[in-house]
């Protein structure tokens, strides 16, 4: 295909791209220090995973907790991959984030006694999980963020980052301007997830895999993205599709219980923790429980939760509006595609061994998650990470960058809704290789005639955002992203024969320690995604 005609320029010593929790603590780490930023936001403000999370944010306690404590946490949710050094290095850097994001605004619920108010979720060993709001604390991480005027230009996509002998040299961006460059010595991937992979997901609609794409093309490596977290409790409606409303994990951590059709536990002898155990078996025994019963649903109990509609704003209003009334009823729930336990491979400062190009936030694989991510460890590890990634761009500044090729490619994108239904039928909770070929094989045959993306937006006189012509080309550079991340989850899930933290494989139901290691992910010299060991 030709290359994009070029509309813009500008330049930065920092482009970051994604405007959730990761992007703009490193954005306003990176302005405190005198670094010029932009902020590249597919959506508006509130279009973010982040807004979307519920629980809270994972951070040692005061009291009965220790940095040891939760790192144990962490690595035994992790089903052995995770980086203990790495554990130990982002959990230690938890407090001092979480007093950096209050100092900025943030407002946690707090006891009668005045302090921070601390619940528990899947996995922990003892109550660390702060909150905002009851149930809302992304969103108030959000605002706070929002609140804190970083340059953030909305509605803009990064169709390409540029590298060259020295490393990055500016991103190639499409937004209502047309195709720009911005030349730019750092670039920062945290664009969140790969939740539109899946026909159901807590995700919002822009987790459709950009980083990994943008990361892969311009010569990283991604590791783990066979480990994708599937919520274990998504509020369950007859037919529900795209993003789906999240019944926090606290509800189980204050007291709530899963049950099945019948009344029974659904988690009752599959793990000591039962019902805190954590997500992945959770999530499995929730699948099981489904298939031996011939539903598509079980229950959660919170009926006896006191105060449930003041500790739990956010899902009261989601259940009501589905005619649940969450202190009378039994809630349904339903497994849904929710984190990405991989991603681009970065140490725990988020830089990778491209000069330059850095990664925070869900689209990371830093070695805190491992196989299955601990709750309420992502916010954190944004936090974390993203700070360190701020300090870390300023080692750019000064190196002399000029984008002077733009990248030309044939780009390949499968239909979205049948690269959804491809992903959700053979790659989700229990996996086999049958189901796995399969899905290759018909993503092989849908990509087979390459498409090219337009450069030039068609002409409309349609004023409607989602028929805008750059919203078009948006659209068109995500499918791309999604083929890609759907061929690469695919492989790296083949070459897993085991079942290990978030991916179980029925024709290999146990672990086995010479697939104790993470498969990491390159692009061959043609473009598609091939096993590095």
């Amino acid at each position: 295909m030709s290359a994009p005609v070029i509309e813009w320029e500008s330049g930065a010593d920092l482009v970051v791209i994604g405007g959730g929790i990761a992007g703009l603590t490193a954005a306003r780490t990176a302005v405190a220090r005198g670094l010029r930023v932009v902020v590249l936001a597919k959506g508006g403000p509130l279009d973010t995973a982040t807004h979307y999370a519920q629980g809270g944010i994972a951070v040692v306690a005061p009291q009965d907790d220790s940095v040891t404590s939760h790192v144990r946490d962490t690595v035994d949710a992790g089903a052995g991959l995770c980086d203990p050094a790495a554990v130990r290095s982002v959990v230690g850097g938890g407090p001092h984030a979480v007093a950096t994001l209050t100092r900025l605004g943030a407002v946690f619920d707090t006891r009668a006694d005045g302090a921070v108010a601390r619940t528990r979720e899947g996995g922990h060993s003892t109550r660390r999980v702060i909150h905002a709001g009851g149930d809302a604390t992304g969103a108030e991480v959000q605002r706070t963020l929002n609140a804190a005027g970083l340059p953030v230009l909305f509605g803009a996509a990064a169709r390409d980052i540029v590298t060259g002998p020295n490393g990055i040299q500016g991103v190639v961006v499409l937004s209502d301007k047309g195709f720009g460059v911005v030349h730019t010595p750092a670039a920062l991937v945290a664009t969140g997830g790969l939740g539109q992979l899946y026909a159901s997901s807590t995700n919002p609609p822009g987790a459709t895999a950009d980083g990994i794409a943008l990361a892969l093309r311009a010569g990283a490596a991604v590791a783990d993205l066979e480990f994708v977290q599937f919520h274990p409790t998504v509020l369950y409606t007859p037919g529900g599709r795209g993003r789906r409303p999240l019944i926090s994990e606290a509800v189980r951590g204050e007291g709530g219980v899963l049950v099945d059709s019948d009344g029974q536990s659904v988690t009752a002898g599959v793990h000591p923790r039962g019902d805190l155990a954590p997500r992945d078996v959770v999530a499995r025994a929730i699948a099981t429980r489904m298939r031996a019963l011939g539903t598509d649903h079980v229950y959660l109990d919170a009926r006896a939760i006191t105060g449930f509609a003041q500790r739990f704003p956010t899902i009261t209003g989601s259940c009501r509006a589905a005619g649940i009334d969450p202190e009378a009823d039994l809630i349904p729930v339903a497994p849904a595609a929710h984190y990405q336990c991989g991603g681009v491979l970065t140490d725990p400062h988020g830089r990778t061994p491209i000069p330059g190009l850095y990664a925070a936030g869900e689209v990371a694989r830093t070695g805190l998650h491992g196989a299955n991510r601990l709750a309420s460890n992502s916010l954190l590890e944004g936090l974390v990470v993203g700070a360190r990634v701020g300090v870390a761009a300023a080692e750019r500044r000064g190196v002399r960058v000029r984008v002077r090729d733009i990248p030309t490619r044939v780009d390949h994108a499968a239909d979205r809704t049948l690269l959804q239904r491809l992903m959700t039928d053979h790659a989700s909770i229990v996996r086999e290789r049958a189901g796995l070929e399969e899905a290759l094989e018909r993503m092989k045959a849908v990509t087979a005639q390459r498409r090219t993306l337009r450069t030039k937006p068609a002409d409309t006189t349609d004023p409607r955002p989602e028929t805008h012509p750059s919203a078009q080309l948006i659209s068109g550079i995500e499918d791309t992203a999604l083929t890609l991340a759907a061929q690469t989850v695919l492989l790296a899930a083949m070459a897993r024969t085991e079942s290990r933290g978030c991916h179980t494989r029925s024709d290999h139901p146990d672990p086995d320690d010479l697939l104790r290691q993470s498969f990491s992910v390159r692009l061959d010299d043609d473009g598609h995604p091939m096993l590095s060991q």
